[in-house]
């Protein structure tokens, strides 16, 4: 089940379980549409994947499976993952 992270993992920026600008990965990090987008250029910083958006669980679901309030914050911002200079 996925954590449904309360904030964008670059800039802090909440990002309630309804929220339609969380991005995550494979490995569920979680960005704003902005970072995820503009700073990241569509690939995560921790494992390279790529980001879609996350699934916005039913108010229904989120009383039995409530989001993670566990938040991951990198105060000294996001960079863009290294590229394979032999590409």
């Amino acid at each position: 089940m996925l954590d449904l992270r309360p904030n964008c993992e670059c800039c802090n920026k909440d990002l309630p379980p309804q929220s339609e600008e969380a991005f995550i990965c494979t490995f569920e990090c979680t960005f704003c549409a902005d970072c995820a987008t503009h700073v990241l250029k569509g690939t995560c910083p921790n494992c390279g994947g790529n980001f879609q958006p996350r699934p916005i669980r039913p108010d229904s679901a989120l009383q039995r499976h409530p989001a993670s309030t566990e938040r991951i914050f990198k105060p000294e911002g996001c960079h863009p993952a290294p590229t394979d200079a032999a590409s």
